[in-house]
Protein backbone atom coordinates (compact mmCIF):
# COMPACT_ATOMS: atom_id res chain seq x y z
CA UNK A 1 0.00 0.00 0.00
CA UNK A 2 1.56 3.37 -0.92
CA UNK A 3 2.70 5.64 1.83
CA UNK A 4 2.47 9.42 1.90
CA UNK A 5 4.62 11.85 3.79
CA UNK A 6 2.72 13.62 6.54
CA UNK A 7 2.51 17.41 6.40
CA UNK A 8 2.59 19.18 9.75
CA UNK A 9 -0.14 21.76 10.27
CA UNK A 10 2.33 24.24 11.74
CA UNK A 11 4.99 23.73 9.10
CA UNK A 12 6.74 26.93 8.11
CA UNK A 13 5.54 27.92 4.65
CA UNK A 14 8.12 28.37 1.94
CA UNK A 15 8.97 32.01 1.26
CA UNK A 16 7.02 33.46 -1.65
CA UNK A 17 9.08 33.56 -4.80
CA UNK A 18 9.40 36.75 -6.79
CA UNK A 19 8.70 36.97 -10.50
CA UNK A 20 10.64 34.59 -12.65
CA UNK A 21 13.54 36.69 -13.88
CA UNK A 22 13.32 35.32 -17.42
CA UNK A 23 9.64 36.20 -17.84
CA UNK A 24 10.22 39.89 -18.46
CA UNK A 25 13.06 39.16 -20.82
CA UNK A 26 10.80 36.96 -22.94
CA UNK A 27 8.18 39.65 -23.47
CA UNK A 28 10.02 41.37 -26.37
CA UNK A 29 10.45 37.98 -28.02
CA UNK A 30 6.73 37.28 -27.71
CA UNK A 31 5.89 40.68 -29.18
CA UNK A 32 8.30 40.12 -32.06
CA UNK A 33 6.76 36.72 -32.78
CA UNK A 34 3.28 38.26 -32.79
CA UNK A 35 4.37 40.95 -35.23
CA UNK A 36 5.82 38.29 -37.52
CA UNK A 37 2.51 36.44 -37.48
CA UNK A 38 0.61 39.63 -38.26
CA UNK A 39 3.08 40.47 -41.03
CA UNK A 40 2.75 37.06 -42.64
CA UNK A 41 -1.03 37.46 -42.55
CA UNK A 42 -0.73 40.79 -44.35
CA UNK A 43 1.39 39.19 -47.06
CA UNK A 44 -1.14 36.39 -47.44
CA UNK A 45 -3.83 39.04 -48.08
CA UNK A 46 -2.26 40.03 -51.40
CA UNK A 47 -5.05 40.13 -54.01
CA UNK A 48 -4.72 37.54 -56.80
CA UNK A 49 -4.45 40.28 -59.42
CA UNK A 50 -1.15 41.45 -57.91
CA UNK A 51 0.18 38.07 -56.81
CA UNK A 52 2.83 37.72 -59.53
CA UNK A 53 6.38 38.84 -60.26
CA UNK A 54 8.01 40.73 -63.14
CA UNK A 55 11.61 41.79 -63.85
CA UNK A 56 12.38 45.39 -62.99
CA UNK A 57 13.29 47.50 -66.05
CA UNK A 58 16.65 48.86 -64.99
CA UNK A 59 18.27 45.66 -63.72
CA UNK A 60 15.77 42.87 -64.53
CA UNK A 61 15.61 41.77 -60.89
CA UNK A 62 12.27 40.04 -60.10
CA UNK A 63 9.76 42.25 -58.29
CA UNK A 64 6.60 40.87 -56.69
CA UNK A 65 3.60 43.12 -57.21
CA UNK A 66 2.28 42.14 -53.78
CA UNK A 67 4.42 44.99 -52.45
CA UNK A 68 1.75 47.30 -53.90
CA UNK A 69 -1.18 45.56 -52.17
CA UNK A 70 -3.41 48.10 -50.45
CA UNK A 71 -2.44 50.87 -52.87
CA UNK A 72 -4.32 52.43 -55.75
CA UNK A 73 -2.50 51.22 -58.87
CA UNK A 74 -2.34 52.66 -62.38
CA UNK A 75 -1.08 50.07 -64.87
CA UNK A 76 0.03 51.51 -68.22
CA UNK A 77 1.72 50.05 -71.30
CA UNK A 78 4.35 52.44 -72.60
CA UNK A 79 6.52 53.11 -75.67
CA UNK A 80 9.37 55.52 -76.35
CA UNK A 81 8.50 56.49 -79.95
CA UNK A 82 4.74 57.06 -79.89
CA UNK A 83 2.50 60.05 -80.35
CA UNK A 84 1.40 59.50 -76.74
CA UNK A 85 4.92 59.21 -75.29
CA UNK A 86 4.60 62.69 -73.79
CA UNK A 87 2.06 61.16 -71.38
CA UNK A 88 5.07 60.01 -69.37
CA UNK A 89 5.20 63.56 -68.01
CA UNK A 90 1.60 63.47 -66.82
CA UNK A 91 1.98 59.98 -65.36
CA UNK A 92 5.05 61.04 -63.39
CA UNK A 93 3.17 64.12 -62.15
CA UNK A 94 0.29 61.91 -60.97
CA UNK A 95 2.69 59.57 -59.22
CA UNK A 96 4.45 62.43 -57.46
CA UNK A 97 1.21 64.18 -56.48
CA UNK A 98 -0.63 61.18 -55.06
CA UNK A 99 2.17 58.88 -53.92
CA UNK A 100 1.83 60.02 -50.31
CA UNK A 101 -1.88 59.18 -50.46
CA UNK A 102 -1.28 55.63 -51.65
CA UNK A 103 -1.07 55.80 -55.46
CA UNK A 104 1.53 53.99 -57.52
CA UNK A 105 1.97 54.01 -61.31
CA UNK A 106 3.39 50.83 -62.86
CA UNK A 107 4.80 51.06 -66.39
CA UNK A 108 5.06 48.09 -68.78
CA UNK A 109 7.00 48.91 -71.97
CA UNK A 110 5.76 47.02 -75.02
CA UNK A 111 6.69 46.80 -78.68
CA UNK A 112 3.24 45.49 -79.65
CA UNK A 113 1.99 48.63 -81.39
CA UNK A 114 3.79 50.02 -84.42
CA UNK A 115 7.13 48.63 -83.20
CA UNK A 116 7.46 51.87 -81.23
CA UNK A 117 9.50 50.34 -78.39
CA UNK A 118 12.39 48.63 -80.24
CA UNK A 119 15.18 49.22 -77.72
CA UNK A 120 16.59 47.07 -74.94
CA UNK A 121 15.47 47.38 -71.35
CA UNK A 122 18.58 49.46 -70.64
CA UNK A 123 17.78 51.76 -73.57
CA UNK A 124 14.22 52.24 -72.35
CA UNK A 125 15.32 52.91 -68.76
CA UNK A 126 17.81 55.55 -69.93
CA UNK A 127 15.20 57.21 -72.16
CA UNK A 128 12.62 57.40 -69.36
CA UNK A 129 15.14 58.80 -66.90
CA UNK A 130 16.84 61.30 -69.20
CA UNK A 131 13.77 62.53 -71.10
CA UNK A 132 11.00 62.60 -68.51
CA UNK A 133 12.70 61.97 -65.16
CA UNK A 134 10.48 58.94 -64.57
CA UNK A 135 10.57 57.74 -60.97
CA UNK A 136 7.56 55.43 -60.87
CA UNK A 137 8.25 51.66 -61.11
CA UNK A 138 8.89 50.34 -64.60
CA UNK A 139 9.17 46.72 -65.66
CA UNK A 140 10.98 44.86 -68.41
CA UNK A 141 9.57 44.98 -71.92
CA UNK A 142 6.79 42.45 -72.52
CA UNK A 143 3.74 41.84 -74.65
CA UNK A 144 0.38 43.22 -73.52
CA UNK A 145 -1.92 41.71 -76.17
CA UNK A 146 -2.57 38.36 -77.83
CA UNK A 147 -1.47 34.94 -76.70
CA UNK A 148 2.00 36.09 -75.67
CA UNK A 149 0.79 38.87 -73.36
CA UNK A 150 2.06 38.87 -69.82
CA UNK A 151 -0.24 37.32 -67.18
CA UNK A 152 -1.17 40.63 -65.53
CA UNK A 153 -2.48 42.00 -68.81
CA UNK A 154 -4.32 38.76 -69.54
CA UNK A 155 -6.07 39.06 -66.18
CA UNK A 156 -6.82 42.77 -66.64
CA UNK A 157 -8.34 42.13 -70.07
CA UNK A 158 -10.49 39.34 -68.68
CA UNK A 159 -11.76 41.46 -65.78
CA UNK A 160 -12.52 44.60 -67.77
CA UNK A 161 -13.32 43.19 -71.20
CA UNK A 162 -10.86 45.75 -72.55
CA UNK A 163 -7.52 45.01 -74.24
CA UNK A 164 -5.06 47.81 -75.07
CA UNK A 165 -5.60 49.02 -78.63
CA UNK A 166 -2.45 51.15 -78.56
CA UNK A 167 0.31 52.40 -76.29
CA UNK A 168 -0.55 54.18 -73.02
CA UNK A 169 -3.79 52.34 -72.32
CA UNK A 170 -4.49 52.67 -68.59
CA UNK A 171 -6.03 50.36 -66.01
CA UNK A 172 -6.97 51.70 -62.58
CA UNK A 173 -7.00 49.23 -59.69
CA UNK A 174 -8.52 49.97 -56.28
CA UNK A 175 -6.93 49.34 -52.89
CA UNK A 176 -8.72 46.00 -52.57
CA UNK A 177 -7.36 44.78 -55.89
CA UNK A 178 -10.91 44.25 -57.12
CA UNK A 179 -12.03 47.61 -58.48
CA UNK A 180 -10.73 47.81 -62.04
CA UNK A 181 -11.43 50.59 -64.53
CA UNK A 182 -10.07 50.93 -68.06
CA UNK A 183 -9.07 54.08 -69.96
CA UNK A 184 -7.96 54.32 -73.59
CA UNK A 185 -4.74 55.86 -74.86
CA UNK A 186 -6.74 58.99 -75.68
CA UNK A 187 -7.27 59.65 -71.97
CA UNK A 188 -4.54 62.00 -70.83
CA UNK A 189 -3.18 61.34 -67.31
CA UNK A 190 -4.33 64.86 -66.34
CA UNK A 191 -7.82 64.39 -67.77
CA UNK A 192 -10.29 65.60 -65.09
CA UNK A 193 -12.41 62.43 -65.34
CA UNK A 194 -9.35 60.22 -64.85
CA UNK A 195 -8.05 62.31 -61.94
CA UNK A 196 -11.50 62.27 -60.36
CA UNK A 197 -11.51 58.46 -60.32
CA UNK A 198 -8.05 58.47 -58.74
CA UNK A 199 -9.26 60.91 -56.09
CA UNK A 200 -12.17 58.63 -55.23
CA UNK A 201 -9.93 55.60 -54.85
CA UNK A 202 -7.11 57.22 -52.86
CA UNK A 203 -9.71 58.61 -50.45
CA UNK A 204 -11.24 55.15 -49.94
CA UNK A 205 -10.07 52.90 -47.12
Amino acid sequence: MPTFAAISADATPSPRRGPWPGRTALRPLAITALLCIVGSGAQAACPPLLDRSFPRLQDEKPQNLCQYAGKVVVVVNTASYCGFTSQYKGLEALHARYQSRGLVVLGFPSNDFGSQEPGSNQDIAAFCENTFGVRFPMFAKSSVKGGARNPLYADLAQRTGKTPAWNFHKYLIGRDGQVVLSFSSQTDPQDPAFVQEIEKLVDSQ
